[in-house]
């Protein structure tokens, strides 16, 4: 198998652990160059990563002839312009999640990469993550039954940055798409999809309850997948504690699980109640990198894709769409 050489546009924190060391450790890959506008922190990170090229530029990334796949690393404002860019040069790309900063940007990348005949991947990576394969294979083992319903919750205290008033680019829509619904809901969403199957109806209200910055800070939803399970959410980002969990219903029994935490799901049905252990990844990310790798090789096919990504930025934009169309903060 080829080896496939891959350079990162934004080498940033998420890339320090959860990404950046999977592209070195899996299979038929290797990492050799990466790009930040700051060229003396692109140099620190190629250093201590031991990466032997670093740019200040991402043109001059895409084009360097050594790299054949571009990771897309930068907060979502910037995704669609350096993905177009990628697909322009024939490089296949991958995308931090949430893939762009609504879904009209992310159906403009489907189209470049599609008329340059590159692939597109996006990083919702508990789509291949152990423990998520885990919870796909006890749902469908029917040790619940027939799934009737999914329920989610998830809150979290504001920050003490948030209160002061030194907000992060997260809860700033112009370069985030929303707020911390975006960054995080929007991994939930994506495996619910890849476990339950696409949503078709989505209902949803958002709102800002706290007054900390202008993207919403909590929102509710409803929908209805094309299996015909029906779910609820609610996410509250002004909390006074975190909590994240949820709970698939069936016809016979239950399983509860965290979309974020490191910790057991709990299965119940006529059998009594179990816990089963959910083991994260040294790197998170690396289970979807091989994925991907194996794909550019033409071994199978990587469970996250432009397409997948896609249906899970609709939903966002539906659920978040009345707020944001009367505060004229985004084009939904």
């Amino acid at each position: 198998m080829k080896t496939i050489r891959w350079g990162i546009i934004g080498c940033g924190n998420v890339t320090e652990k959860k990404s950046g060391p999977g592209f070195q450790k899996a299979e038929h890959s290797e990492l050799v160059a990466v790009m930040r506008r700051n060229k003396e922190l692109a140099e620190d990170y190629a250093k201590r990563h031991n990466v032997p090229k670093w740019y200040a530029n991402a043109e001059e990334l895409v084009n360097d002839e050594d790299v054949d796949a571009v990771y897309i690393a930068t907060p979502p404002s910037s995704h669609k312009e350096y993905a177009i860019l990628a697909a322009r040069a024939g490089k296949p790309v991958y995308v931090e999640k949430p893939m762009a900063l609504n879904s009209n940007e992310c159906s403009k990348m489907i189209e470049a990469c599609n008329e340059n005949s590159v692939p597109l991947f996006v990083a919702f990576y508990r789509r291949a993550m152990p423990a998520f394969l885990k919870v796909k294979e006890v749902v469908e083992s029917g040790a619940i039954g027939k799934v009737r319903f999914v329920t989610t919750v998830h809150h979290k205290k504001a920050s003490e940055e948030e209160k002061n008033g030194d907000l992060p680019w997260r809860v700033q829509p112009e370069i985030a798409g929303g707020g911390h619904f975006f960054d995080l809901a929007s991994h939930t969403l994506d495996y619910l999809d890849f476990l339950l199957g696409p949503i078709e109806k989505v209902n949803g209200f958002a709102s800002n309850q706290g007054g900390l910055y202008k993207a919403e800070d909590m929102v509710s939803g409803s929908y209805v997948f094309s299996s015909g399970v029906q779910g609820t959410g609610q996410w509250c980002f002004n909390s006074y504690k975190n909590e994240d969990w949820n709970e698939i219903v069936g016809d016979k029994g239950s399983l509860r699980f965290s979309t974020l935490q490191e910790k057991p799901m709990i299965l119940k049905n006529a059998e009594g109640e179990q816990e089963i252990n959910m083991i994260y990844p040294e790197h998170v990310q690396q289970p979807l990198i091989q994925t991907i790798v194996n794909e550019l090789n033409g071994e199978g096919e990587s469970p996250s894709t432009g397409q997948s990504a896609l249906r899970t930025s609709r939903v966002m934009d539906k659920m978040v769409a009345s707020f944001y169309n009367d505060t004229t903060l985004k084009d939904c």
